[in-house]
């Protein structure tokens, strides 16, 4: 259930600066919820790809893409062309995928790889893809560079957001957990 709270906060983070007339810049809840939401997919805590997990994955890369359809359509007022979305689509599922593999186990460091992981695919993929299917850059090795370069700011606030995401879902419990058992170490102490 927490999965799918923290699945909402990221798609609200993205309804949130159309809504109010701002850019956003890339500054989401994005990134940090997927791995979060693919580190709480499977309920027994192993790696295996269940029934279950699958359907997990698959209403979490639904709901994401109701949310492009609605951004796109009703936000930017752009028609929709679902074969745009395709690369965004399969990163949610991966990034998905991310957390179910690395972040089952959370560690300082495992959090790290998982955010780097997640916000550099983004970068590197949907700039590829603009500079591959769209008229914006010229298709050479130039293009591609020029349509990276441009990405930079997206790719600096992505980075920014999926840390301070990923730092607050994945540390808050171990922080939470960490005072908990000091607090009960300092009760029995006091009362020995």
């Amino acid at each position: 259930m927490l999965a799918y709270i923290v699945l909402l906060l990221a798609v609200i983070s993205r309804l949130l600066p159309p809504a109010m007339h701002a850019v956003g810049w890339n500054f989401t809840a994005l990134g940090g919820g997927l791995l979060f939401f693919g580190s709480r997919m499977n309920a027994g805590g192993s790696n295996a790809f269940t029934r279950t997990t699958a359907a997990k994955l698959v209403s979490a890369v639904a709901i994401l893409m109701a949310t492009d359809y609605f951004l796109t359509v009703h936000f930017y007022q752009y028609p929709f062309e679902p074969r745009m979305y395709l690369i965004t689509w399969v990163w949610y599922a991966l990034t998905c995928m991310l957390g179910l593999g690395l972040l089952q186990k959370v560690t300082v460091v495992r959090v790290a790889a998982g955010t780097l992981a997640s916000a550099t695919s983004f970068f590197l993929l949907s700039n590829a893809a603009v500079w591959a299917a769209g008229t914006m850059y010229p298709r050479t090795l130039a293009g591609l560079g020029a349509s990276l370069v441009a990405g930079i700011p997206f790719y600096r606030n992505d980075l920014v957001s999926t840390a301070l995401t990923a730092s607050v879902l994945f540390g808050l419990p171990v922080l939470a957990a960490k005072f908990v058992e000091n607090t009960h170490a300092a009760h029995n102490d006091t009362l020995a």
